[in-house]
């Protein structure tokens, strides 16, 4: 049997986080939902739903993320997989499985479900995105001869790859980190092109320009650190 567990970081989620959880396949071994803060009823939305749900106060999506781990370090039950999902249902959980299966089916280590432009719903990514994502993507391309084409963040891995990448960032740079350290240790990675529609409720990150900016910033700023590292 393959254990897999879901790491979902959520933010005011209220209105979405149910539907997320309900959508996830039913032969997941586990739902984690990491409560960054929320103000709302995002916890007890989550809880009902089923989900096993921790608390970060610290904000930020990397911390919320190093939540996740952390629980499942101190857990007795193994786990093979481990799936990262937002909370917003911009992506589709049931399609899970899909970018699982590389993993399962060919031993590849870590899988991005990529945005792909033809599966995207109409204004569901931002300008700022897309230009970031192009942008990261082409930087990685250029310094680390990588394929990625998105920083997309439903990616699943190998728990101990994921261990070996010794995850850092707290905030807006944990999937380009992830990314680059992937690269770094030589880890086999593939894409799979996934259904991307909008989002419930206002995003925390490309919705302001403030939170676009910085997450800019972070992303770039990770990428030159590898490239002349």
């Amino acid at each position: 049997m393959t254990y897999i567990r879901v790491i979902i970081p959520a933010f005011n989620e209220e209105g979405s986080i149910a539907k997320v959880i309900n959508d996830v396949p039913s032969h997941i071994s586990e739902v984690i939902v990491v409560n960054n803060q929320s103000t709302d009823a995002t916890e007890t939305e989550a809880r009902n739903a089923g989900a096993t749900v921790l608390s970060e106060t610290r904000m930020g999506y990397g911390y919320a993320c190093l939540k996740g781990l952390e629980y499942l370090k101190q857990i007795d039950e193994p786990t093979d997989i481990v799936v990262f999902l937002d909370g917003d249902y911009s992506d589709y959980p049931e399609e899970m499985d899909k970018i699982i299966e590389p993993i399962l089916d060919e031993d590849i280590d870590f899988v991005i479900g990529a945005r792909a432009k033809s599966k995207r719903e109409p204004g569901s990514m931002t300008f700022p995105q897309i230009f970031g994502n192009w942008l990261a993507t082409s930087l990685m391309r250029l310094f680390f001869n990588s394929n990625f084409t998105d920083l997309g963040p439903f990616r699943a891995i190998k728990y101990e790859k994921l261990l070996n990448l010794k995850m850092e960032d707290k905030t807006y740079g944990w999937t380009v980190e992830m990314q680059l350290k992937a690269l770094k240790q030589k880890l086999t990675y593939t894409e799979v092109d996934i259904n991307y529609r909008n989002r419930i409720g206002e995003s925390k990150v490309s919705g302001t320009v403030k939170g676009a900016v910085m997450a800019g910033v972070k992303i770039l700023s990770w990428i030159f650190k590898y490239a002349f590292k």
